[in-house]
């Protein structure tokens, strides 16, 4: 899944997008509202996490902005303000959750996995195909019984198929929501993503799960 961090504070960014990419999530740092807004607009992103007090346009008017604009990623507000007032701006202002400073990374992960399960995508707190499992929550993948150890971004990509079960998915798709800004190479490092996918999820148990669909792309299909 893919982030968008907008932070102006430098080592506020910089623990933010360490700590989102070790929850496996491709994550883009931008410290303005302009910035902020040009990447909404340009970019698909799963979720956005907003500093409300940046670099003009602030938080609040970048949401209510990106609300009018039609840009429906799920907003969770960040500011060090915890009056009442200041909530009630945020959120009325098209934010989804609001988040004081300073605050538990963990607290932040698990706001950010409610958020996106509310989404036009459903997205169960458990995704499953079959006798496949991913947990999000716990990072953890099962075949039956099986406990499976995938790298951050194998789990990442994993997510993705997962989340749109039996959808065909193109490379573009899959680079958007796995990978990030820092990423400029081919569209082939998706196929060597899914290599080492089916050589842990798949093979072992005799299946064929993950798909080829030639010209078009991926799909995790629930009926293999």
């Amino acid at each position: 899944m893919r982030v968008l961090v907008v932070e102006d504070d430098a080592a506020m960014a910089d623990v933010l997008a360490r700590g989102l990419r070790r929850e496996s999530y491709a994550v883009d740092v931008v410290t303005s509202g302009e910035d902020a807004l040009w990447s909404v607009m340009e970019h698909d992103y799963d979720a956005v996490v907003l500093d409300a007090m940046i670099p003009p346009p602030d938080g609040y008017e970048v949401c209510r902005r990106m609300r009018e604009r039609g840009r429906w990623a799920p907003v969770i507000m960040l500011t060090a303000r915890d009056t009442v007032n200041d909530r009630v701006r945020g959120l009325d202002a098209g934010a989804d959750d609001y988040l004081t400073k300073p605050f538990a990374l963990a607290e932040l992960y698990a706001r950010l996995r409610a958020l996106t399960r509310r989404d036009q995508v459903r997205r169960p707190a458990v995704l499953r195909a079959g006798d496949l499992t991913l947990d999000p929550g716990t990072r953890t993948v099962r075949r039956g019984g099986t406990e499976i150890h995938l790298s951050a971004k194998e789990f990442a990509l994993l997510h993705e198929l997962m989340r749109r079960p039996d959808e065909i998915l193109s490379r573009s798709y899959l680079i958007e929501h796995v990978w990030d800004f820092a990423y400029d190479g081919g569209s082939n490092v998706v196929d060597v993503y899914v290599r080492y996918l089916r050589e842990k999820v798949d093979r072992p148990f005799g299946r064929d799960t993950i798909q080829t669909v030639r010209g078009a792309g991926y799909r995790l299909s629930t009926d293999r």
